[in-house]
């Protein structure tokens, strides 16, 4: 009789195969995870609400002249999808950095009242300094993010905070700035239509200043979360093993923090809170690559694109000439998805 040990991060089972072989599995799959990628985002560039044939699209691309079909390929859809990836690979990262920094695998950015932060800025922005473009919205929906995260840290306990801690803080900012928001929105009517598009969750008034401007954030805060995975490892084992392996919790925690903000308050910034992307993908990955967040982090930043840039496309397609915006269809791709496989399978260990 085989004995089999238990599975948790890092460990390994009697009849796994050898470690040169998951890796080798494991980087064929990311490897097939970026051709799908390429794919995807090539379709984001070529498949939109207005029907523009290949070649169209190549002339756009290659010859621009000015026309109109190639100002809608090169001025429309190429920074669309740009910020697509962009926004996309980070959800991913951010939600998988928060699920490991909480231990709760159906954790997102919502958990820690980061959305909440960037609209309750957003909001305060529109009623009361007057605020209506995008290229606006951006630093003070980061700048709200960013607060939030301090204060959910804060409330958490600072460097001495918890898992359970943190999920409580972050339960309380949420529900006291939302109710500032709602009310903020009833008070001003102006703000409440202004708001209604930026909270949907959308790709359709990307450019490339936005894209300039969130970039330097994004590359930053992603380049945190991936060399934070082997600490977050250990953090997965519990506060005692990760000490005695010689993680420095405060710090890595500090820094998870730090990446999520950089993260989510970009990514927020540029299109509105966008749900399930940070939600469901992580869960995804985890069940392809197991616990091993030195592996789970890079698969989440190329996969959580893929549902972005598919979302936006099926949003463009299936309500022509006009859009379903992509966070709409994010939550109606990733409400039943994510129901079965929660009901089909063991939720993924941390």
């Amino acid at each position: 009789m085989t004995l089999v040990s238990p599975v948790r991060a890092g460990t390994e089972t009697a009849t796994a195969p050898p470690p040169g072989r998951r890796a080798a599995r494991r980087a064929a799959g990311l490897a097939a995870s970026l051709g799908v990628l390429l794919v995807v985002a090539a379709a984001s560039v070529a498949i939109g609400a207005k029907p523009i044939t290949l070649g169209e699209v190549w002339h756009g691309l290659a010859h621009y002249s000015g026309s109109d079909t190639d100002v809608v390929v090169r001025d429309v859809r190429v920074p669309r999808t740009v910020l697509g990836l962009l926004v996309g690979a980070a959800l991913g990262l951010a939600g998988a950095v928060i699920q490991a920094l909480t231990r709760n695998p159906l954790a997102d950015p919502g958990l820690l009242g980061l959305n909440a932060g960037a609209s309750a800025a957003v909001v305060s922005a529109i009623s009361f300094l007057g605020v209506t473009s995008l290229t606006g919205y951006v630093w003070f929906a980061f700048l709200g993010t960013a607060v939030a995260s301090v204060l959910v840290y804060a409330l958490g306990g600072s460097r001495g905070a918890t898992p359970v801690r943190l999920a409580l803080a972050g339960t309380a900012v949420y529900a006291a700035l939302y109710g500032y928001v709602n009310a903020v929105e009833l008070l001003d009517t102006a703000a409440l239509d202004k708001m209604r598009f930026w909270t949907v969750g959308s790709l359709a008034s990307a450019n490339m200043t936005v894209v300039k401007q969130v970039a330097p954030f994004l590359v930053v805060g992603a380049v945190l979360a991936l060399a934070l995975g082997r600490s977050l490892n250990a953090v997965a084992l519990g506060d005692d093993t990760a000490r005695a392996l010689g993680t420095r919790l405060g710090r890595t925690r500090l820094l998870a923090m730090a990446a999520v903000t950089l993260l989510c308050g970009a990514a927020t910034a540029a299109c509105g809170p966008i749900a399930f992307v940070g939600l469901m993908v992580p869960h995804v990955v985890r069940a392809l690559t197991g616990p091993d967040l030195r592996w789970t982090l890079p698969y989440a930043a190329v996969l959580s694109p893929v549902l972005l840039l598919a979302a936006d496309v099926i949003g463009r397609v299936v309500s022509r000439p006009s859009e379903l915006q992509a966070g709409v269809v994010t939550t109606l791709i990733g409400g039943p998805v994510f129901i079965y496989l929660v009901r089909r399978r063991r939720m993924a260990q941390l």
